[in-house]
């Protein structure tokens, strides 16, 4: 991932996405970040992005467990959207429960972008390796 490119962080909690804006852009100071308080927020901004209206990102960083839309029901729309460029989607989430690692295992294996799993509490090590692995 470049400088430039654009970031989504699709999370619930104000604190969290302050944190990781600020732990990204103290390494990726040109880099654009748009966040997004739960899945249908950035669900609407991916169908306007599909029309024209904005960027589609390089990268999103979901949440799983969030009001209006979690993380899940967000991939459940994305399955059948095949834009024209593929996207790298981290799920970031607390959850530790096997059936999530189940559900993703199965999501993953029919979604058309590149998808994976993180756990709970990013280190900015971990965060820039994870942006510098879209590259």
């Amino acid at each position: 991932m470049h400088n430039k490119d654009l970031l989504w962080i699709i999370d619930d909690d104000p604190i969290l996405v302050y944190g990781i804006k600020k732990m990204l852009l103290s390494e990726f100071p040109e880099m654009n970040i748009e966040t997004f308080p739960n899945g249908q927020e950035a669900i609407d901004a991916f169908h306007e992005a599909l029309s024209g209206k904005q960027s589609l990102p390089d990268l999103l960083l979901l949440d799983l467990n969030m009001p209006i839309m979690d993380g899940w029901q967000f991939l459940e729309e994305l399955l059948p959207l095949r834009p024209a460029k593929r996207l790298k989607i981290d799920i970031l989430t607390s959850s530790i429960d096997p059936a999530d690692m189940q559900r993703f295992d199965r999501i993953q294996k029919k979604i058309y972008h590149q998808l994976s799993y993180q756990n709970k509490p990013m280190t900015r090590e971990s965060l820039v390796r994870m942006i510098a692995g879209t590259q």
